[in-house]
């Protein structure tokens, strides 16, 4: 019967039961099924449905009417059962309600498989067969999935699906730039850097294909825009990637035109300027293929084992480090992270290259510097345009805007639209020029003692552009201007850290590694990295907890308690069904926390003492 069954969640929601389209009634009962076809083959505890489901304000008779509900999916997903008949396709457990499908009828469910396929191909080094596959699995795509469904758990399924949309539209990109096709591949690109204005490896791809293409200037102008658009939105700079495939565009590196010779792919190959983004090996995952929970990705990126380093003169060997655990994520913001043990990939990492990190994080990573305060790190800053300039600069500016009586403003704004090749600043250099000469024009030329009407005016006007020059240059610093949107907001800081915690999710999820090397998520350990106030509540000390923001303190000994009793926590939601915390409480935890799993306790090998073994003896009647 299950067999029969086929469901579309890509897009608009759709049912087919032996290739006849099925009404799925009214929105809610939409709604019930979604929540089920999410969790396709374990149960689904009925109070997950009714907050899923009715997330504002859930009814009296929840329980009731998600039954309703159920009754009429049975009718619609079994037509042919009489009532008295029990369902076999959607039943009741102990645990839940269970949709008992295949994976492969739901379209969610193949489209992760076709990434997951097209990674272990590109890891192998088969570009044609990745392609193929994660084209299909991009067809599978009819439209933004779950329209019409509000709520937080609609809401992070959306942007988990969304976000690995954009991975696999960014992992095709990088096979067919490999596969030679980059003529036709920019118009795509284009189209998907409005898409996604903020993802840099689409910059990057975009910048590789119009060089080599030929078209150069086109490429520079792209790194430009971009450029500017982190500095005016976000006050940051592109990152090292970027900026060395811009300096490497404007000394025409022969390299970018030619191909980088395939290899098994490890954590250090992440934005390889010659060659395509290889994936990381995939691990032999279980048939679980949708997430439990919001907070569980469907695609789980193993971090290979680390190879032993070669022996150093002034220090011993280090020992070839564990496998480390899988790391997947809720691709949203804000992000959880839920951890299962899994086995290595099957490739191992290369040796350490002159770009990468002997520890599998990129060389870009280190150092691992985020400053709370202050301006961008110097290593994403462009060069030959420090920190203490942009601020002298702007200092300089606003004081002769000042000290000139308004009279120098269009000198200072023209440089830096000159400068920065900002036509908005050009059109108001010019501005500011014409009052500036109009008053000099007008009152300058005046005969009389008297102030007529048009001096008036003019000398209103001058004060005017006069007063607001000032500012006007001061906010020109990119830096500045965003500070001051955040405190507009009465939150300075907040979009700076919630970058970083965004930024050390994303070294996470992308490399295992880093959880032991940045020490992200224990604000109780000595460390360099700002990871931007993320905690992880199943590897923190109590008294971190305790400090916990929107924790009472009954309720922070109530986390504690139940963590040493019952064990580690997976997600957000389990956190606070175990705990039984309020809504108020969660919201202010769901940017902050991180669900890792324990570190594992390293056990010493056995160690016997030299010299030949030393045997007991029990006194007897006869010993001595």
């Amino acid at each position: 019967m299950s067999e029969a069954l086929r469901f579309e969640l890509l897009g608009p929601q759709r049912a087919w039961y032996a290739g006849r389209p099925l009404d799925l009634g009214p929105a809610k009962q939409r709604a019930v099924l979604a929540v089920l076809l999410l969790a396709a083959g374990r149960p689904v505890p009925t109070g997950q449905i009714v907050e899923a489901v009715w997330p504002d304000e859930a009814p009296v008779n929840g329980l009731n009417v998600v039954q309703k509900h159920v009754a009429g999916l049975r009718r619609m997903l079994e037509p042919d059962r009489s009532p008295r008949t029990p369902a076999r396709v959607l039943t009741l457990t102990d645990a839940g309600y269970l949709l008992r499908v295949p994976p492969e009828a739901v379209d969610v469910a193949r489209f992760e498989r076709g990434v997951r396929r097209a990674r272990a191909a590109q890891a192998a080094g088969r570009t044609a067969e990745a392609l193929t596959e994660v084209s299909a699995a991009l067809e599978l795509w009819q439209g933004e999935p779950f329209t019409g469904f509000g709520g937080a758990y609609f809401e992070t399924a959306r942007h988990r699906l969304v976000e690995m949309r954009a991975v696999a539209l960014e992992t095709r990109a990088e096979l067919e730039l490999a596969d030679g096709r980059h003529g036709e591949l920019v118009g795509r690109l284009v189209e998907l850097v409005a898409d996604f204005p903020v993802r840099e490896r689409l910059r990057h791809q975009l910048m590789l294909a119009l060089h080599r293409s030929g078209r150069q200037a086109e490429a520079l102008a792209a790194y430009r825009d971009y450029a500017g658009l982190l500095r005016d939105e976000y006050g940051i700079e592109p990152g090292e990637p970027l900026q060395d495939l811009h300096r490497r565009i404007l000394r025409a590196d022969p390299d970018l035109l030619a191909q980088a010779p395939r290899r098994p792919a490890g954590p250090g190959d992440r934005w390889a300027v010659g060659g395509p983004e290889p994936f990381p090996a995939p691990a032999e995952a279980p048939a679980r293929l949708l997430p439990t929970s919001p907070a569980e990705s469907p695609l789980p990126l193993t971090a290979p084992p680390q190879p032993a380093a070669p022996a150093q003169p002034t220090a011993p060997a280090q020992p070839t480090a564990p496998p480390q655990p899988t790391v997947s994520a809720q691709l949203t913001v804000p992000v959880q992270f839920t951890v299962s043990a899994q086995p290595s990939g099957a490739f191992p990492p290369p040796p350490a290259g002159p770009g990468e990190s002997p520890t599998g994080l990129p060389a870009w990573v280190a150092p691992p510097v985020a400053p709370l305060f202050g301006a961008v790190p110097p290593s994403r800053r462009p060069a030959g345009v420090p920190g203490w300039l942009s601020v002298v600069a702007t200092v300089g500016g606003a004081f002769i805007a000042l000290l000139s009586f308004g009279m120098l403003t269009w000198l200072v704004v023209l440089l830096y639209g000159i400068w920065r090749r900002g036509w908005g600043s050009i059109l108001a250099a010019v501005c500011y020029l014409t009052v500036a000469v109009t008053f000099v024009v007008v009152v300058g030329g005046s005969e009389t003692e008297e102030v007529s009407g048009p001096e008036g005016a003019m000398i209103l006007i001058w004060l005017t552009t006069w007063i607001s020059g000032v500012p006007h240059v001061v906010l020109l610093n990119g830096r500045l201007l965003a500070w001051l949107r955040g405190l507009w907001r009465g939150r300075p800081y907040a979009d700076r850290n919630r970058l970083r915690r965004e930024y050390a999710r994303y070294l996470l999820y992308q490399y295992p590694s880093a959880r032991e090397d940045l020490r992200i998520g224990r604000p109780d350990l000595p460390r360099a990295y700002d990871d931007g106030g993320l905690v992880d509540v199943n590897s923190v000390p109590d008294h971190v907890i305790s400090g916990l923001p929107g924790l009472t303190r009954s309720q922070a000994q109530h986390v504690v308690v139940d963590r040493r009793m019952r064990g580690p926590y997976t997600s957000m939601e389990e956190l606070a069904s175990r705990c039984l915390l309020p809504a108020a409480a969660t919201d202010s935890l769901r940017e902050l926390l991180i669900f890792l799993p324990p570190a594992p306790i390293p056990v010493p090998p056995p160690t016997s003492p030299p010299g030949p073994p030393v045997t007991s003896v029990a006194p007897g009647r006869n010993a001595g």
